[in-house]
């Protein structure tokens, strides 16, 4: 089996350089420009960051493929193949980035044979950075990482976001899934504004499970391996096998608490990123 730390290492450095132009911009005015929705935002700072994460990866790796969050919006085909490739979300949180919120995050994920091999999100502002490598476990800022092991979905801190997608039935949809998680009930409902980070916290403990329809491979990439890596499980919201393409997903402690949340939540219709550039 091929040994990736050395591209994990370089992915590390990438990113805490990012991070430097991510918070100069940070407390700075911004020009926000919309995408998909009025809830879904772009910057010149998420374009910078791509453009310079992609350039410094394909100099060291010439023959590595991307995904890139940014790039896709431009107009890039979406494809993931067996060749390595970077999966890269360059601001998870662009609007929090945008309001001051503290919580912006780098996420960079690897993929070979279209498998992760590591996954690395860079909490900016709260100098956190997480990462895993397969088989070699979770770290947060170098030390180690344990999910909580929670069997019973009445005792959860529950993660989720409400997302882009803000027409009527992926509302009604998301807003529903949430009553039911409380009527359940469960400890409490948060949401981070970040899928990355959000996710992580399952990896960390602090949370005991994450939920989302609607987000993107860059999104969640990263942190789906340093869930698994720190013990948790990941899965589709219906209860199948992850498929990072799908925009489903949940993370949790146990499988039982995964499966207690797939069998109340339910989804609304997404297209899979690899069908469909956003």
């Amino acid at each position: 089996m091929a040994d990736w730390t050395d591209c994990l290492n370089f992915g590390i450095s990438i990113a805490k350089q990012a991070s430097e132009t991510i918070l100069v911009a940070y407390h700075q005015q911004k020009d926000v420009k919309l995408k998909s929705s009025s809830a879904d935002l772009v910057t010149e700072t998420d374009q910078r960051v791509e453009a310079i994460l992609i350039s410094a990866i394909r100099s060291k790796y010439p023959q590595h493929r991307f995904i890139g969050e940014e790039s896709v919006a431009a107009g890039e085909h979406l494809e993931l193949t067996d060749c390595p490739t970077w999966i890269i979300d360059p601001i998870d949180g662009t609007v929090n980035f945008v309001h001051r919120f503290p919580f912006v995050a780098v996420s960079i994920a690897f993929t070979v044979n279209k498998q992760t091999e590591f996954g690395i999100v860079y909490s900016c502002v709260e100098d956190k950075l997480f990462h895993a490598q397969r088989g070699r476990g979770a770290f947060l800022n170098g030390d180690p990482l344990r999910a909580s092991g929670q069997q019973d979905i009445s005792r959860c801190v529950v993660v989720t976001e409400i997302g882009a997608e803000r027409d009527d039935l992926a509302l009604s949809t998301m807003t529903s899934n949430i009553f039911r998680l409380l009527k359940l009930p469960v400890h409490g409902v948060r949401a981070l504004g970040t899928a990355a980070v959000d996710m992580c916290q399952v990896a960390t403990g602090g949370a005991d499970a994450y939920y989302h329809i609607g987000m993107h491979c860059w999104d969640i990439a990263a942190s789906a391996i340093i869930v698994q890596e720190a013990g948790g499980v990941v899965m589709d919201t219906d209860g199948s096998a992850f498929d990072m393409m799908s925009r489903r997903v949940i993370a949790a402690s146990s499988s039982a608490v995964a499966n207690h949340i797939a069998q109340v939540i339910q989804a609304f219709p997404c297209r899979r990123d690899d069908k469909v550039s956003v």
